[in-house]
């Protein structure tokens, strides 16, 4: 399994207490962020201790004043960022691109702030500022999606189909938000049965064009035809089912060569997954692992 440096969460602290530790110019934008997530700045540690805080941000100056606040803070049972040095850090803060109440946050785990920012101020050109709308707009629309989609599935499905690129809701389209409401009420349900067929070459994700690298994030059903890299599969939906598998195709001239029947292999997800079982509605895509080979799709 393809692992990542850190696991990011989005912690809400409004109306709670975090320790701010130092003064100076790395100080100030920490206790600028938590005041701009609602959080109340804590500058006392005995009070924090006392109050039962569990953040700490420490920026002094002196290098060993940070490390022998770092350790009083941790055996206090808090979690603790200090500035500049990811070596005493329990969590780190990202780069934050704000669309509120959508939010992007780029880290890279204290590697190099400075890259995260010119990577965020790249993406401000490309998101639109209307995507808060947006995704206030969605969070409206549903009750009319769940009344029209009582299915959980079949309501992502219509969900995923009409955010894809092109969609009648794309999220690069600054007036998408202004189609939420009418799109909800009347929807078409989405394709049933979908099946895709993908020739990977290239263990490396970076290498997936842009509709493989689509088709991995919307489909329902991975059928996995050999070894492929767990990299690439870190691309996919974390809900989306995965089986062994090898198709036969139709002989019939003219038949079009269509998928006919699965055999499926079962894995931790997928116990009591039966031979010869029909794909599910929604996208099934067959991930064909060939390395060396011409790649198509």
């Amino acid at each position: 399994m393809s692992r990542i440096a850190s696991l990011p969460l989005f912690h809400q602290i409004a109306g709670q207490q975090v320790l701010v530790l130092g003064d100076g110019p790395a100080a100030e934008p920490k206790r600028r962020l938590v005041e701009r997530a609602g959080g109340v700045i804590v500058e006392d540690f005995a009070r924090a201790v006392d109050e039962g805080v569990r953040l700490a941000f420490i920026a002094f100056e002196d290098a060993q004043a940070c490390e022998v606040a770092a350790i009083n803070a941790r055996c206090a049972g808090m979690l603790v960022n200090v500035v500049d040095r990811p070596e005493l850090c329990d969590f780190t803060t990202p780069s934050i691109l704000d669309r509120d109440p959508l939010l992007v946050a780029i880290g890279t785990g204290g590697a190099s702030a400075g890259l995260a920012k010119h990577v965020r101020l790249r993406l401000e050109r490309v998101l639109p500022e209307t995507l808060g709308a947006l995704a206030r707009a969605l969070e409206a629309a549903r009750p009319a999606l769940r009344a029209r989609f009582p299915e959980g599935a079949e309501r992502r499905r219509a969900v995923d189909s009409a955010l894809g690129e092109g969609g009648p809701l794309d999220p690069l389209d600054p007036h998408s938000f202004q189609r939420v409401a009418a799109w909800a009420e009347g929807a078409e349900s989405p394709a049933a049965g979908a099946v895709v067929e993908l020739v990977l070459t290239h263990a490396d994700p970076e290498e997936l064009t842009l509709r493989q690298a689509r088709l991995l994030g919307e489909a329902d059903l991975l059928l996995l035809d050999g070894e492929v890299p767990a990299p690439i599969l870190a691309r996919a939906r974390a809900d989306a089912a995965r089986r062994m598998f090898h198709v036969k195709r139709a002989s019939t001239e003219g038949s079009g060569g269509g998928l006919e029947r699965v055999k499926t292999g079962s894995d931790a997800g997928n116990a009591g997954s039966g031979e010869g079982q029909d794909p599910p509605g929604g996208l099934t895509l067959i991930l064909r692992w060939r390395p060396g080979a011409c790649p198509r799709a």
